[in-house]
């Protein structure tokens, strides 16, 4: 009886050649689902970038057919009257502002809530917790008020400030998960040497958090310069916008002077550094976001 029941168990031949066509079927829908969705991503970018170069009557009889010819001219207008430059360099110092600012706040604040025991803690780790629910949107009026009591308004580094603040618990949130991972003996043998915290945090924990740090930053990058919110209602004068806030104006401009050529091109010049730094990273932001998955 144990014989036949094992046999039973055991799938024919026949079985194996009937799931065989199932399996080949399926993945040819996933590989036609996904075709479908890259298109629909890939499309209209590569559309942006060929009518980037195009002329203005080209953009408007012909706006699906390749250009005649490759006017970079419209970069040059992007750069100089539209002033695509000086919104990309202000976005580039902003930025680089709040992620100094955010690595300074975040990796210690995970450190000490991943690695360390004291009372209080649990309260601290969902008081940050709490902070995801919280977007931009709910509290800029107070923090509009706020900001002009103390004079905070129209400067790129309380800008930067408020960006590293508003992204701070979901970095806290993922650094944690990769601090609770490390095992205790680094921590033990980093003090036998000699090392206090914050020379075991910089020398021992950073290194070894290092897939964490860059999926944090990568994504803080994405947040911080694409925001338009925020940027909108805390600088006021021309010569301080960022990039978003550039193209804002640059479209509605543009739409009435009829010059999509350099609108086009002001939109390919925002895109390029969010490519570099995603085709840059795109193996460690994997690695990381992996990792976290798992040590979370």
């Amino acid at each position: 009886m144990a014989q036949i029941q094992a046999n039973a168990a055991i799938p024919s031949r026949k079985d194996h050649k009937s799931v065989k066509p199932m399996i080949i079927i399926r993945n040819w829908l996933l590989r036609i689902v996904l075709i479908i969705q890259a298109l629909a991503v890939v499309y209209p970018l590569l559309w942006n970038v060929l009518a980037s170069f195009k002329t203005n009557a080209e953009v408007m009889e012909s706006p699906w057919s390749l250009p005649q010819s490759l006017h970079w001219d419209n970069y040059v207008r992007a750069f100089t009257s539209a002033k695509i430059g000086d919104y990309m360099l202000n976005s580039v110092m902003v930025v680089i502002l709040s992620m100094v600012m955010l690595i300074l706040m975040a990796v210690p604040t995970a450190y000490v809530l991943g690695r360390m025991r004291f009372r209080g803690q649990k309260l601290i780790s969902n008081i940050y917790m709490a902070g995801l629910f919280i977007g931009a949107v709910y509290i800029i009026v107070p923090l509009f008020i706020l900001m002009n009591d103390f004079h905070m308004l129209d400067n790129r580094f309380w800008l930067s400030a408020v960006y590293a603040t508003g992204t701070l618990s979901f970095s806290v949130y993922l650094l944690t998960g990769f601090m609770k991972s490390i095992p205790p003996d680094f921590e033990e043998a980093a003090m036998i040497d000699g090392c206090g915290y914050f020379s075991t945090l910089f020398r021992i924990i950073m290194p070894m958090v290092r897939p964490g740090i860059i999926t944090m930053v990568v994504f803080s990058f994405f947040d911080f310069w694409n925001e338009y919110v925020l940027a909108m209602t805390l600088v006021t004068s021309d010569a301080k916008k960022t990039i978003p806030i550039g193209l804002s104006n640059l479209m509605q401009v543009q739409q009435f002077a009829t010059d999509w050529g350099s609108l086009f091109a002001g939109l390919v010049i925002v895109l390029i550094p969010t490519v570099i730094i995603y085709v840059l990273l795109q193996k460690k932001l994997t690695e990381g976001m992996m990792l976290g998955g798992v040590k979370g």
